[in-house]
């Protein structure tokens, strides 16, 4: 076929590059994935590489995502103190989210209604920013008592069925009170329980991920 040429010739061909250029344009911004937590999930004892944060953005680029983790967890935070910081946290903007909150509230017994208040103000947040989240609970300390646990465990099941939401009602399944998991303090993941809870909370990321909005 002959070369294009002439006005007709050189729209077609600027038609045709448009048409190439637009699906790498859209695809050029990486999905902004904030994680807001604490200790757990901010790698607490851990080298940089070995926290939650690391080892889930490793786990899903090798998924093919291209995705940029938006550092919101602070060692010993409180679900007060995630809600007072979720706006400047998100000043640079995010598509998704990961709420991981309340084992310091659970800690220190807190009110499970101010841990409720707390977490409600912080989905409506995010709500009203159209991002879809992913909510991972956690189990209040047996030593609290089996009422304080049966209300504070409540808070968070109450909190999964709202709509938008994807729920994990416990961010340590398969690690919590495993000492090959755990470093020496029985609380925190070591590298490997890490590497537990990224394998296991990956198809929830992933659902969370699709239902981003395309830019």
């Amino acid at each position: 076929m002959a070369a294009p040429y002439g006005l007709r010739g050189r729209w077609r061909e600027a038609m045709i590059a448009l048409a190439l250029a637009l699906p790498l344009t859209a695809q050029a911004a990486p999905i902004r994935l904030l994680v807001l937590g604490d200790s757990l999930s901010a790698g607490y004892g851990l080298r940089h590489d070995q926290g939650f944060e690391a080892q889930l953005n490793v786990a899903l680029r090798a998924r093919g995502y291209d995705v940029r983790i938006v550092d919101g967890a602070v060692s010993g935070d409180t679900t007060a103190g995630g809600l007072a910081r979720l706006d400047w946290t998100l000043a640079d903007g995010a598509d998704a989210a990961i709420v991981e909150l309340g084992a310091n509230d659970g800690l220190r017994g807190v009110d499970p209604r101010e841990v409720e208040k707390n977490l409600t103000a912080i989905l409506d947040k995010l709500a009203a920013r159209h991002l879809p989240v992913l909510l991972t609970g956690m189990y209040a300390m047996p030593n609290l008592g089996p009422d304080y646990a049966q209300a504070f465990n409540a808070v968070f099941d109450r909190l999964g069925q709202r709509q938008g939401i994807l729920y994990d009602p416990f961010f340590l399944v398969g690690v919590a009170e495993v000492p090959a998991l755990n470093q020496s303090d029985g609380v925190h993941p070591n590298a490997a329980g890490v590497q537990r809870i990224v394998a296991r909370l990956l198809p929830f990321v992933e659902r969370l991920l699709a239902e981003v909005r395309p830019a």
